[in-house]
This record gives structure tokens, sequence and C-alpha cells, in this order.
């Protein structure tokens, strides 16, 4: 770590003087010691892994997140499961990106690269740094006389514990926090420090074109595959965030508005916002200023997210315990926030970041795409202020300290959900540059009339609220356009290549893969939508105790208790009490299910851990979701949700991740004479 921490310092430096001074040779060095830092961690996270799987209970980090009992994986697991192994994982991943795009974009790039290196490695060092000086996972137990004191360099006087000593120190290990131990919050933390760390790499290149004063499209052209990369991590460890807390925090809901929720979620919504608007600047020449700013305020949300989750800012079941990084964190994230900004007002004022184009109609794609980035940045500062803002400005200010509640985000965000997915339905079949309201509204025929055709139906089977039809309606309108416009693309091509349809359509998806891949995240996004509408309107529950043999009605489903089972000991030594159950619907048994409590013993009675593990009848229309949330020798009481269309979360969620996988595959290239005759007949 100390080498990493070296190699990242001396980078920055080397990389500065380097191009300051035109010596391409110090330049290089810079480049080779940039990359060296992942190796050099690669192997500090190794050395922490052997300690965990060979319970080296000497590591004060090991005796905190395992003890005997941890199964393997959770052993395995437990490198990012507590603050310091999670900051020495997330500047291993920084590290990773980092050299991947030094050596994947070094000689496309060479005048941006100095100040690439600058700002990569000034970012790793300050978290290899946070991570030696203040949260250090090397941490040891040592035996002073007959103190045991923790430290990462052996004191004076110290000495390295027997193994007699070290077997005293395995019967006290806490183990992993029970919370964790489910396979959507094993892989869901990963998956966001990817995304984290992923959006350092296009804030570096933006930020070098501002200090090289290469401002053209290059920034853009050697992001374009890392911002999307960043982009499906992040949505990814979102979704696995929302499974996570379904499945085993038991309130019968996947998102709660908590503060550590909206932290990950800030950078997603600036980062989308961004995915979309550079698209302007690589068409139109437009929106360069606010280019800029939309990267560097995602990476600047990155930053402040991380601050929240890991300072003690606010209190969460995500976030971790307070500690003295977040101090040297606020000052970082202010830090480069207010350098950034200053470069990109330095090189506005010299006139280097002028639009070149400036007309543009009204209902042009520009013009859609800068409402959409309107509603992202809405969407954004709304629940900043709703997550951060008015709880510490009030305990500032106020001596109070207030909490808003899920009532505050529904009321505020719903509205700019419903634009933004209007949007998403009008803005791709309009044009660049400018568009006729009647030309517009003819694109929208098709479209508009198969959501019409969907409420109608709807409407027949039995769903009369207004609100759920007006959002279904907002939702499916943006996913008929995205169907809408794939289909005309592929006919477009059957006719002008001869190919058989399914053909057709697997070509366009190969010669242009950003623009269909973009709607298959569309269409995504539009199945999330219908499930949230689905589960949120209209989720019913009930809650009842029953005696063994006893069932309680909910809509036209029945649950039956069948019994309890009281003590049963698992592999890793927790203790289970099962309720046995039986759902039934329209009388007929479909399902048998377990809802349970696990309880993790410990010889300390402040470190034992109990956790609720919902029971759950799955289907494609809803989930029949049950909790044991009390129980007597006699009796159980269950609360019991059904949830429809809640399976679409996670579905869309993975259309979602196929589209974006769609997007950054490298792109194919058609014959001259092919490619002109689909661009003569493709839609606009």
């Amino acid at each position: 770590m100390l080498l990493a921490l070296a190699a990242s310092g001396y980078a920055v430096v080397v990389s500065v003087v380097g191009a300051r001074a035109g010596r391409a040779a110090l330049v290089v060095s810079a480049r080779n010691a940039a990359i060296l830092a992942f190796p050099l961690l690669t192997l500090a996270s190794l050395m922490l892994l052997i300690g965990l799987m060979t319970q080296r209970y000497d590591i004060a980090y090991v005796w905190q997140t395992t003890n005997p009992s941890t199964p393997d994986f959770y052993r395995f697991t437990a490198l990012w499961g507590s603050q310091q192994g999670s900051l020495l994982f997330w500047c291993w991943i920084m590290s990773g990106f980092a050299a991947a795009a030094l050596v994947l974009n070094w000689k496309a790039y060479r005048r941006l690269m100095p100040y690439v290196i600058a700002y990569t490695m000034a970012t790793l060092a300050f978290f290899v740094g946070l991570t030696f000086f203040l949260e250090n996972p090397f941490e040891r137990h040592w035996i002073v006389g007959t103190e045991v004191v923790k430290a990462a360099i052996q004191p004076v006087g110290g000495r390295v514990p027997t193994p007699t000593e070290i077997g005293v120190f395995s019967e006290s290990a806490r183990g992993l926090n029970p919370l964790l131990r489910h396979f959507g919050m094993i892989i869901h933390p990963p998956m966001l420090y990817l995304g984290f760390t992923g959006m350092v790499i296009p804030f570096a290149f933006a930020m070098a074109a501002l200090a090289s004063g290469d401002l053209s499209t290059n920034w853009i052209k050697a992001t374009r595959g890392w911002k999307l990369i960043a982009w499906l991590f992040l949505s990814l460890g979102l979704i696995l965030g929302g499974r996570w807390a379904y499945d085993v925090l038991g309130w019968g809901g996947y998102w709660g508005w908590d503060p550590v929720e909206n932290a990950a979620f800030l950078p997603w919504l600036i980062g989308t916002a961004f995915i979309h608007s550079v698209m302007i600047q690589e068409k139109r020449g437009m929106l360069k200023v606010w280019n800029m700013f939309l990267v560097i305020f995602t990476f600047s949300a990155v930053i402040f997210g991380t601050f929240a989750t890991r300072s003690g800012l606010v209190e969460s079941v995500h976030s971790f315990a307070q500690s003295s990084i977040g101090a040297p964190m606020f000052f970082f994230w202010a830090a480069v926030t207010l350098v950034s900004v200053a470069l990109i007002l330095y090189r506005w004022h010299r006139g280097e970041l002028k639009d070149e184009t400036h007309k543009t109609g009204l209902l042009s794609r520009e013009t859609l795409f800068v409402l959409n980035n309107v509603i992202f940045i809405a969407l954004t500062v709304a629940i900043f202020w709703g997550s951060f803002g008015a709880p510490i400005t009030s305990e500032l200010f106020m001596g109070t300290n207030i909490t808003l509640g899920a009532e505050y985000f529904n009321a505020v965000t719903a509205p700019l959900f419903i634009a933004m997915y209007i949007l998403m339905g009008v803005a791709p079949l309009s044009a660049w540059g400018a568009m006729s309201v009647g030309r517009l509204g003819r694109a929208l025929l098709v479209p508009l009339g198969l959501t019409l055709l969907t409420l109608a139906a709807l409407f027949i089977t039995g769903t009369t609220s207004l609100a759920a039809l007006f959002g279904y309606g907002v939702v499916l309108l943006a996913g008929y356009v995205a169907v809408y416009e794939t289909v005309r693309g592929a006919l477009a091509r059957q006719r002008t290549a001869g190919e058989p349809f399914l053909r057709a359509l697997l070509a366009i998806f190969g010669r242009n893969r950003r623009r269909y891949g973009g709607f298959v995240v569309h269409l995504g996004i539009t199945v999330i939508g219908i499930g949230v509408i689905g589960s949120t309107l209209f989720q019913v529950e009930t809650q009842q105790t029953l005696r063994p043999g006893e069932s309680l009605t909910i809509g036209d489903y029945a649950l039956r208790f069948d019994g309890m089972v009281n003590g049963a000991i698992a592999e890793d030594g927790r203790v289970m009490v099962i309720a046995n159950t039986t759902v039934l619907r329209s009388g007929n048994e479909i399902a048998t299910i377990r809802p349970r409590h696990d309880i993790f013993p410990a010889r300390r009675q402040e470190d034992m851990n109990t956790m609720m593990i919902a029971g759950a009848h799955s289907t494609l229309e809803n989930d029949f979701y049950v909790l044991l949330v009390g129980w007597t020798p006699d009796t159980a009481t269950f609360k019991v949700y059904i949830n429809p269309l809640v399976n679409l979360v996670w579905w869309g969620g993975l259309v979602l991740i196929l589209g974006t996988l769609i997007s950054v595959a490298p792109q194919q290239t058609l014959p001259s004479r092919v490619r002109a005759r689909v661009m003569a007949e493709a839609p606009a």
C-alpha cells in the first residue's frame, strides 16, 4: 500500500512536469508508475484475502469481519464487508480502471494522457492515503505487557501473539454482519464500487481536455465506452441493492428513499443526463460547457456519496460506522469540485468552449434532450435536498433533526419521472436541427395507437384506477417508441439489403449498437416503470395471528399455518425459527413457503443479531410475500403482502443491462454501397 501511494504520487508530479516541459520520457515514466499501482494494490488485496481465508485473527480486520463459523464464501466476500477492507477494495478497482484506460487509450490520445494520469493518480493517491493512514485493514493485535494493542506497525515493546493467544482472539471474533449474508448484498457493493470508480475515467479525460486545451471531441470519443461501463455497473448495483432490501429488510418493498440508497442514485441520475447530452456535442457541436459541468458533477456526486456513506453523516442500515475519514473526504470533495469548476470557467472566459451551432427548433432532438437533462438535474436536486440538504440545514441552523420520508420523495419525484418517460417517448422520434409538429405527430401515431389499445385492454380486464392507467400510458408510450423505431430500422435494412426480417434486425444492432442498444435500455426502463407502478399502487397487505391449521385470507389467496420449527441449527451456527405455511389460491394449494427468523448467537449480548427472512411465491403476475413477525409456543403472527408486477422491476433491470452491453460492444462496419442505401432509408 505504501509503495502504491508512492507510485501514484510520483505519477501525479512527473506527468504534469513532463507535459509542461515537453519531455515525453517523463510522461512515459509517470504512466509506468501509474500502471505499477495496480499490481501493488492487487498484492495488498490478495494478502488481506489470504488473512481472511486462513483465519488470521491477529489481524484486526479479520477479527472484526469473520469468526470460526463463517463459511469460506463469506470469508472471501468479507474483503469488502467493512470500512477498511472496502476502502482497499475500492483503491484496487480504481487502480485497475486507471491502468486499463492508460494502456488502451495511450496511442490515440497522447496529448490528453499526461493530465489523465495526473487526475486519476491524484484521486487514487488520496484514497490510498486515506486507507493507509486512517483506515488501515492491516492493523494487527500486538501484545504489550498484559495488554492487547491494535496498530499497523509493531509498537515499541510489543510482540507477536502466540498461536494460543490468536486462538483466544478467535473466540471473541465478531463475524460478518448478518444483514450482509445475502447474495444481492454480497454483489451489490462491488457493482457500486465499479460504477463509482469507473466514473473517474470520464472525469479525468474531461479535466485533461480542459488542462491541455484540446477541447475537441477527443475526450468524448476516448470515454464513450468507459462511461457506459461505469453506468452499467452503477445500474446493476442499484438493482441488486433493491433486491437485497426486498429480501432481507422485511418491509415488503425494495426502495425506501434511504439516504445511502439516494447517495448512489444521484451519480446515476447525473451520469444518465451526461450520456444523453454528450450526443448533442458529438452530432451538433453544442452544450460544450454544459457537458463539462455534467461530467464534473457526476464525479462530484460519487465523492459526496462516498463521503456521506463512510463519514457517519447519515445513519442508515447501508452505511458504515462513523470514522475519522469524514473531514479529509469532505475537503477532497470540495477541492475537486471547486478546482474543476474553476477550470471550466477559465476556458469559458477565454472563449474556448463556444458552441458550433446555436439555432435549433423547438421540437428538435437537441431541444428535447436539453429538456431531458433539466428533468434529470431537477430529480438530482430534489433527492439531494430531501436526503441531505434539509436534514443538514435544519441541524446546523435550527438545532433540530428533520428527516423527510417517502411521502416527500414520492410527491416531488413522481411528476418529474412522468416528464422523463414522456420525453423518452417523444425525443427518439424527433430529428436533429428542426422538427415540425405535423411530422412529429405522424411519427407518434403508431406508438400512441398501440398505447391506447393496451390501456383499453387493461381497463376491460379490471384496471380502472385513473392514476394507474395514466402512469401505464406514459410508460408504455416510451416502450412502444423504442420497439417501433427498432422495427422501422429493421424494415429499412430489409428493403435495401434484401434480407429476411430477423437477419435485418440482427444486422442493425451490429451496425448501430449505440442507437439500438439505447432502445433496448429504454425498453428495460419501461419494464421497470410498469413494475414500479403495479407494485406501488396495487400492493395490499394484512397481518394476523394464527394457530396451527388456521388460515388468513387476502384477495383470492389464503395462507395456512401448518406449524413451527423452533431451534433448527444451520451449518454456520445460526439458529432458525421457521414457520411452515401453505399458499392457496381459489381454494387450490399452489406453494409451500417457509418464512423464518435467523438468530446469530454471540458471546456478548450486544453482538447478537436477528434477521427476518421473508418467504415468497413469485410469478410474473405478483409476489405473495410473507413475513414471520412474531411467535409464541402456540401461535405465529404473519404479515402478508401481495406485490403485483414486482418481478418486472428485476426483469427490467436485466433488459437494461442487456441494452447497455449492446451499446458498449464494438461497432461493425457496413460496406460503403450498403451503408449509403441503409442511411438513405433509415429513420432520422
